[in-house]
């Protein structure tokens, strides 16, 4: 039965693919290569002039389908197939309509085209947004980039740049070979490809509150109201071999509150019904070119796509919302400070320390030579550093993004320990007299 949520959903869904369609117009009459997903088409229009932009779009995007069908064999969703060939023509049309509505738009100058591009960008990234908040079908490419990645069980976002990529150059051959340039596949196309997840995401943070209403997200009343009063958080954030979790621990056990860390792994695991292992792997853990790739590419993607890092990091959400829920407590890293932000009984710590101390804690800790200590410091602070910024937006250790910043190495372990004990007691003590919040 077609609910009228449903209508709903597809009418700002068809609402995108057509404003994607003006943006793929758009970013071709720039005349500085196309965006990827029309690149071979494009390409193949140059080539082959007798059949438009739009037409090569459905052939090939019918191909997808095709390809899409053959992938999934008996798991094949028939329905799907079909609507995602139904939308194949109308996106095909789409653009040659928008095609035709531009035929003015022909700037000459460099300035002019890269113009021309940014606007290109900036429409498609509004229609890919609209796709996604819809989230109710998908273009033949996305669709067969999910078949693709369920049959190799690859992640998503990394199956969608590599094919990305590879449409391109086949598209960059296909000029070179026919047309002895490179006259489809241009900077344009790589811009387009960086700038579009970019640019969802600004259209995110600023229609937030209007997608929310319109499709509320029934994962977001699961969270808990907020943190009883009378719960005191220490949520400490540490550089590698700072001592923070020996600090921690000891801060706990001066409070007499429980201490969350190793712990967690398995809560996670149990949250979100994954192996502990698979959480090891991602626990506060990005790569700097994994945050690029993902500051790229994941805002312009459905949750069901998101990569495995930003799945885990929602249910690492709702375990600690819960934890802090139940009493007070100590919670090392995961994000908990930022988590935990705005609740007035959270003090935010960052546990830092000189390098050298760090690299002997860590030689005596895990029995490394002293430049393996040095490289896995490195390795591992790069990670949590991409991490936290992914995640947060903010700059892991600066200063002012925590209640208090201490040098370990400075004062010791025991007497830092003290240092933040003390100081958590007098922000419990201050919360106490403060009256308490309204429900």
């Amino acid at each position: 039965m077609i609910t009228l949520e449903t209508i709903k959903r597809y009418f700002v869904f068809l609402i995108g693919l057509v404003l994607t369609a003006f943006g793929v117009a758009l970013i071709t009459k720039a005349a500085l290569g196309t965006s990827p997903i029309a690149a071979i088409p494009y390409s193949l229009s140059l080539i082959s002039g007798r059949l438009t932009l739009g037409i090569w779009i459905v052939i090939f995007n019918l191909t997808l389908v095709a390809s899409q069908a053959a992938i999934e064999g008996r798991k094949c969703v028939k329905a799907q197939i079909m609507i995602e060939a139904a939308l194949t023509f109308l996106f095909g049309y789409s653009v040659d309509a928008a095609m035709s509505l531009l035929w003015a738009l022909n700037p000459a100058s460099y300035a002019a085209k890269a113009a021309a591009l940014l606007a290109g960008c900036c429409v498609i990234s509004l229609g890919a947004y609209l796709e996604v908040i819809a989230d109710v079908a998908m273009l033949p490419y996305d669709g067969f980039v999910r078949a693709l990645s369920r049959a190799l069980k690859k992640e998503y976002v990394t199956l969608r740049v590599f094919l990305d990529v590879t449409m391109s150059a086949a598209a960059a051959a296909l000029c070179l070979i026919f047309l002895g340039g490179l006259a489809g596949v241009r900077e344009g196309t790589a811009a387009s490809a960086l700038l579009v997840g970019s640019i969802v995401k600004i259209y995110a943070r600023l229609f937030s509150g209007a997608a929310n209403r319109i499709f509320p997200r029934t994962e977001e009343a699961a969270k808990p109201a907020g943190i009883p009063s009378g719960n005191l958080i220490i949520a400490i954030s540490r550089e590698y071999g700072s001592g923070g979790r020996n600090i921690g621990k000891k801060i706990a056990e001066a409070l007499g509150v429980p201490y969350y860390d190793a712990e967690l792994i398995r809560m996670f695991a149990q949250e979100g019904g994954y192996t502990e292992d698979f959480v090891r792997e991602f626990d506060e853990k990005m790569t700097p070119s994994q945050y690029k790739l993902y500051s790229w590419y994941v805002p312009a993607l459905p949750d069901r796509d998101k990569p495995k890092a930003e799945r885990l990091f929602h249910i690492e959400e709702r375990v600690i919302n819960e934890i802090a829920s139940r009493g007070s407590c100590v919670i090392v890293g995961r994000l908990a400070g930022h988590i935990l932000r705005g609740h007035k009984n959270v003090l935010h710590v960052f546990i830092t320390a000189g390098a050298e101390a760090k690299i002997r804690r860590v030689m005596a800790r895990d029995g490394l030579t002293r430049g393996a200590a040095r490289a896995q410091i490195s390795k591992v602070e790069k990670e949590r550093a991409a991490h936290c910024l992914y995640f947060t937006h903010t700059e892991w250790g600066k200063a002012e993004n925590y209640d208090l910043s201490v040098k370990s190495d400075k004062y010791g372990i025991d007497e830092t320990s003290s240092m933040l004990t003390a100081a958590a007691g007098r922000l419990a003590a201050r919360i106490s007299q403060l009256p308490p919040a309204s429900t």
